[in-house]
Order: C-alpha cells, then sequence, then structure tokens
C-alpha cells in the first residue's frame, strides 16, 4: 500500500515537471524518458548504494545536460531519505549551472516544485509510519483479544473441572457417612430386634418384632443400594483421567473426551486403570514427548485409544509377555471387549467394549 502511495506521488511530481519542462524548454524524448527511466529505477530498489549511484548519474547527467534538471524534483523524492545524505550536497553543481542557463521563473520555480517534492515525501514517511504503528496495534489487540479469549475459555474449563470434583468428592461424603452412621445404626437395630425376638414368648410381640425387622432391613437394602448408586455416579470418567493427567509429567498429553452417556461401573473402572498402565509403560519404556488418549462413543460400544510418538525401548518384543500389558487385556477381555497394540509408529493400545444391555 505505502509503496503504491509512493508511485503516485512521483507520478503527481513527473505530470508536474513535465507541464515545467514543455513550458519553458523545447521538448525532447530522450529527456522524459532518462528522466522517467531514473525516477522508476530509484521507486524499484531497495540497495541504498544502488541509489546513491542512480543519484550521482542523474547530478552527473544534469551537469551535462542541464535540460534535466526540469525533473530534479522527481530525483529529489527519494534523495533526503535514506542514509546516503552526504551526496545530496552534490546537486548544488548541477542547480547552479541550471540557475545561470535558464530563465529566472524555470529555475525559481523548479526549486519550489523540488521543495514541495520533499514536504510530499516527507508527509507519506509520516503517513507510512502511523500506519504501521496503527497495523502493530491492531496485530497487537487481536493477539491479546485472542489470549484472552483462550484463558477465559480455560478458566472456564477448570471451573467446570473443579466444580465437578467438589460435586464428586461431595457425593463421596455423603455415601461415606450414609454407611458410617445410619447403616451402622440400622445394623445394630436389626441385631437388636434379633435378639429380641429369641427371648419373647408372646405371639403379639414377636409378630410385631418381626414386622419391624423386616422393615428395618428393607430401609437397610434401600440405604446400602443408595450409597453404591451414590459412590458409582462419583466414578467419573473424565475427571478421573483428568487427574491421571495432571499427576503425569514425563511428557504432554492430549485428551480427548467423547461420550455422552455413562457408562457401566465396571467399564468406568476398567477404563481407568487401562490408562494409567499405559501412562506407567510410556514412562518406563518410552521416550515420547507427545501422547494421547481419546474416548468415543459409538452407537454399540465405547472407545478407548491411547497412543504415543515415541519409540518403545527395553520391552519385550511380544506384546503380551509384560504383566501391565496382560492386565490391560484381562480387565477388558472380562467386559467381552477388543484390545490391540501397535508399535509400529510409537505405542498404541486400540480397546473397544460394547456398552450391553
Amino acid at each position: 500500500m505505502m509503496y503504491l502511495k509512493s508511485l503516485v506521488d512521483k507520478a503527481l511530481i513527473f505530470v508536474c515537471t513535465l507541464i515545467i519542462y514543455l513550458a519553458f524548454s523545447e521538448p525532447r524524448i530522450a529527456t522524459v524518458l532518462v528522466s522517467i527511466a531514473f525516477g522508476g529505477f530509484l521507486s524499484y530498489v531497495d540497495s541504498k548504494k544502488l541509489k546513491a549511484m542512480l543519484i550521482i548519474g542523474f547530478l552527473v547527467l544534469c551537469f551535462y545536460y542541464p535540460v534535466l534538471m526540469f525533473f530534479l524534483p522527481v530525483i529529489v523524492y527519494d534523495m533526503f531519505f535514506y542514509s546516503y545524505q552526504a551526496i545530496s550536497v552534490v546537486v548544488l553543481i548541477p542547480l547552479v549551472n541550471f540557475v545561470q542557463s535558464q530563465p529566472i521563473q524555470s529555475s525559481l520555480t523548479v526549486i519550489v516544485l523540488s521543495i514541495l517534492s520533499v514536504l510530499l515525501r516527507y508527509r507519506s514517511n509520516i503517513y507510512s509510519k502511523l500506519y504501521s504503528e496503527h497495523i502493530n496495534l491492531s496485530d497487537a489487540t487481536r493477539e491479546m483479544s485472542m489470549t484472552l479469549t483462550d484463558q477465559k475459555k480455560k478458566l472456564i474449563e477448570k471451573q467446570d473441572y473443579e466444580l465437578g470434583l467438589a460435586t464428586l468428592n461431595e457425593r463421596n461424603r455423603i455415601a461415606r457417612e450414609i454407611h458410617d452412621s445410619v447403616g451402622h445404626l440400622l445394623s445394630r437395630a436389626i441385631l437388636q430386634i434379633g435378639a429380641m425376638l429369641s427371648t419373647k414368648t408372646d405371639e403379639g410381640t414377636i409378630q410385631g418384632l418381626r414386622q419391624l425387622n423386616e422393615t428395618l432391613s428393607n430401609a437397610m437394602n434401600s440405604i446400602r443400594e443408595s450409597v453404591h448408586q451414590l459412590h458409582a455416579d462419583s466414578i467419573d470418567l473424565n475427571t478421573q483421567i483428568h487427574q491421571l493427567i495432571e499427576s503425569f509429567t514425563f511428557c504432554d498429553v492430549k485428551f480427548t473426551y467423547q461420550l455422552d452417556s455413562l457408562p457401566d461401573i465396571k467399564i468406568r473402572y476398567a477404563f481407568i486403570a487401562v490408562v494409567q498402565e499405559a501412562l506407567a509403560n510410556i514412562m518406563r519404556h518410552s521416550n515420547a514427548t507427545q501422547a494421547s488418549i481419546t474416548l468415543r462413543e459409538h452407537p454399540a460400544f465405547y472407545q478407548l485409544i491411547i497412543s504415543d510418538n515415541g519409540v518403545v525401548m527395553n520391552h519385550n518384543p511380544e506384546l503380551s509377555g509384560g504383566l501391565g500389558l496382560k492386565s490391560m487385556a484381562q480387565r477388558v477381555n472380562a467386559l467381552n471387549g477388543n484390545i490391540s497394540f501397535n508399535t509400529n509408529q510409537g505405542f498404541q493400545v486400540f480397546i473397544t467394549v460394547p456398552k450391553g444391555d
């Protein structure tokens, strides 16, 4: 954009100089072409040394052909805005010669137009600097916005994770308290009623105690089922695997959780144990720098994939030879699932377990 603006500026200056040239001198096509060539090359080249050589060359030609000085504003546009400023003094030599050989009106017009050319280039440089600062500020603002959005997303995920973890811990606490307090009291009451039944002889009393014992037994079974259900619900697969990953510092782990339903408690226990064993194997037998854990749900089965990018080291080529891998296979087989291992590219554990009824 700035390059285009410079070309527009120089084109405007060239048109003004061409008008002055046609007004005060006999027009020659060679003079115009030479001026266009030098002005165009100065806009095109980036080398400071080459720019200096072009400017010196033009001034030398102006000394021998003073008529070229009519197009001096086009060259002045690039003359004062780069490192080699000392050569700008050379312009005085052909300028003096030009003033002496041309009418005062044309000389003053060229000088004034050259000053305007310098001011125009100065304005363009300020605009270019402001535009660059605007672009940098815009990029910084966009980057900061993306960073804040990413941090906000991570904070929300962490908040949801901590809230879920707190909920699960509270469920575990309630289950323990019910089991340790109410469950023990009901057990004691059932035992006391059993002792009373062995000492009573009145049939009405015995019948009442039996009914009370049955009621307490039903309450005990209901509480036991509730405690088991609370404990089962507290085993959240997503949270448990996140905890295993947080404690795993050997390499980075990417976790993808894509389950819509809650797997059976046995499946959850098996997947947690398999992930724990797989992470331990990565740490003991691999030089991986990146690992991934993927949990997906399909219409008829759950899928667990654990892989890393390392090379398996100090490991039995017979994949079934390790106790850890045997333990994984036994857990999956107990759920009527399938498990396979692959060491072609890193190490991969591929597991599918049917959902069941």
